[in-house]
């Protein structure tokens, strides 16, 4: 595991520190059955062409200085699919981590897989075991991948190792905390994601993870995941610049106007003090 220096922040904890750019970026990959459709091919042809999409967009996070990058490609509801469909995505995967592994390990890359792997094939969790161990020392980005992933299955997953690891917990007297929760969440290590992106036209967070999204921004775009790229990278990034991240607080714009009040408020009560004072020596003054 790649060690860091401190425990990520709870952005309900804690105020985290906002950058222009992003630490964290989390993407539902949405639209790549319906664009095929759209040019009357096949929905496997549109997930193809969605590799290539995560692959432009890897590549452009590199070069802006994002930290993580964590992408949806396979939900727990999406067993829910044809049977043909998922095999081809199965296929996909295993295709995808062979062929990219030298390249993740060229570019400095981190891959993470979330979710219960143990659901998937025995050859497809070899090769991923194999690619996290052979990765987990690189630090240019981490790159976590969702396959077979659910933000409640991520809960109770954590709930249970929790109270494994901390059994003691079950008492009723003692409070649980956040901190003893936490932890045990598939991205523990990682900061919660600054900003959330959907592709597809759909405005909806669909499953994808639910304790980790509390305060991060999200943007929404019809642009389907075919057609994604760094422009359109930029582009929701620029609409996070834009964006005030209060966590809780008041607007700026209300302080600031808080502590002109105050200051104002303060220089006339100083300014009449004053008055007051040179008043009262005049006054001496005149009886000497």
């Amino acid at each position: 595991m790649r060690h860091i220096k401190d425990p990520p922040i709870s952005s309900t904890l804690l105020v985290p520190k906002v950058d222009k750019i992003p630490n964290h970026i989390a993407i539902i990959m949405d639209g790549n059955g319906r664009g095929a459709e759209k040019k009357k091919l096949p929905r496997n042809f549109g997930h193809e062409r969605g590799v290539a999409s995560l692959k432009r967009t890897v590549e452009a996070c590199l070069k802006l200085r994002v930290k993580s990058l964590t992408v949806f490609a396979f939900s727990s509801e999406n067993w829910r699919r044809p049977e043909h469909e998922i095999s081809f995505l199965m296929l996909l995967f295993k295709k995808s981590i062979k062929k990219e592994i030298e390249n993740l390990k060229k570019h400095g890359i981190r891959l993470k897989i979330l979710g219960d792997i143990e659901a998937l094939s025995y050859q497809l969790q070899d090769l991923i075991v194999d690619a996290q161990s052979s990765t987990e020392n690189n630090t240019e980005l981490n790159l976590n991948v969702a396959i077979n992933y659910g933000g409640r299955w991520d809960i109770l997953q954590a709930i249970r190792k929790m109270i494994d690891h901390s059994p003691q917990l079950i008492d009723k007297k003692r409070e649980i905390r956040e901190e003893d929760f936490s932890p045990h969440l598939q991205i523990n290590e990682l900061s919660e994601p600054d900003l959330f992106i959907r592709t597809g036209g759909e405005k909806r967070v669909s499953n994808f993870l639910l304790w980790q999204l509390a305060y991060t921004e999200l943007y929404f775009t019809d642009v389907l995941w075919p057609e994604f790229g760094a422009n359109q990278l930029i582009l929701a990034i620029n609409s996070y610049q834009k964006r005030e991240r209060r966590f809780g607080r008041a607007p700026i714009s209300n302080i600031k106007n808080s502590c002109k009040s105050l200051l104002k408020n303060n220089f006339e009560k100083n300014k009449t003090n004053t008055m007051n004072t040179l008043s009262l020596l005049d006054s001496f003054k005149n009886n000497e």
